[in-house]
């Protein structure tokens, strides 16, 4: 994974309550800035970087993901106190998102995706415990006339209180019901098989590696002992619960199509 230097703040994103922003990183390219000091915190990086990971093993559109160095001291250009209190509670490594110019947000009214795609992004959002992708709310855009996959900081509920045990890990996902693409997903049965193959342990534990110690220790700070004490225990507890979640997932691939009625 990357890591780029950010150079200049360009404009707040104020679409819900963690205020992400368009900046300039040091490579010239512009990023959607997912900051530390944000709502949930470092776990909404966590899993951003993990679920994100695991949408790119399925071969599903998401744009790409690096570590951003933010300097607190670029909050003495913004002239908007919130601004400035976000970024100097951001100093130190972020995650940005490839700002993908020009696109728009998806209408389920108006655009169109293929049932399999949307099987492919119901059954992943399963897996993942994802509560963001409504009608309300698609995180969806599109792009080149494509839908593209964003935000999801509001993945692995699990992780907000857990002690890094594997508790439950075949649980069906409730939330999926709402899901914006659930009438459109008639082939979560058949293409299930197919996903769970992606992810082995190998490319699970891959996609962990990427995610950096400090994460982790943040994450975790109130923990001196058990797995999520270490980063390296707590990144294997992670390995640990997505690959029991795929050895149950007989149990939540079904929720979801009985979800569908």
């Amino acid at each position: 994974m990357r890591t780029i230097t950010v150079t200049r703040y360009v404009t707040p994103l104020r679409e819900g309550g963690s205020m992400p922003a368009v900046v300039e990183g040091d490579d010239l390219g512009l990023y959607v800035l997912k900051f530390r000091g944000a709502g949930q915190g470092v776990r909404a990086l966590l899993a951003e970087m993990i679920s994100g990971g695991i949408a790119r093993a399925l071969a599903l559109p998401v744009p790409e993901i690096v570590l951003a160095e933010l300097d607190p001291a670029l909050a003495q250009t913004e002239p908007d106190p919130e601004i400035q209190d976000l970024v100097r509670a951001s100093g130190g490594l972020n995650v940005g998102l490839d700002y993908l110019s020009g696109a728009l947000n998806f209408d389920p009214g108006v655009d169109e995706v293929s049932d399999d795609f949307a099987s492919r992004l119901v059954w992943f959002d399963a897996l993942v415990a994802n509560v963001d992708r409504t009608a309300r709310n698609t995180n969806l855009l599109m792009w080149h006339r494509k839908p593209w996959l964003i935000d999801h900081g509001a993945s692995l509920t699990f992780h907000h209180a857990w002690n890094g045990a594997v508790a439950q890990p075949a649980k069906a996902f409730a939330p999926i019901a709402d899901h914006v693409l659930l009438h459109r997903a008639t082939a979560i049965a058949q293409v299930d098989a197919e996903l769970a193959a992606l992810l082995t342990r190998e490319v699970i534990t891959g996609i962990l590696a990427e995610v950096p110690d400090e994460f982790l220790a943040l994450a975790a700070a109130e923990h001196t002992e058990g797995p999520l004490a270490q980063p390296a225990s707590h990144r294997q507890a992670y390995v640990e619960h997505f690959c029991a979640r795929l050895a149950g997932r007989e149990t939540w691939v079904k929720g979801a199509i009985d979800a569908r009625g």
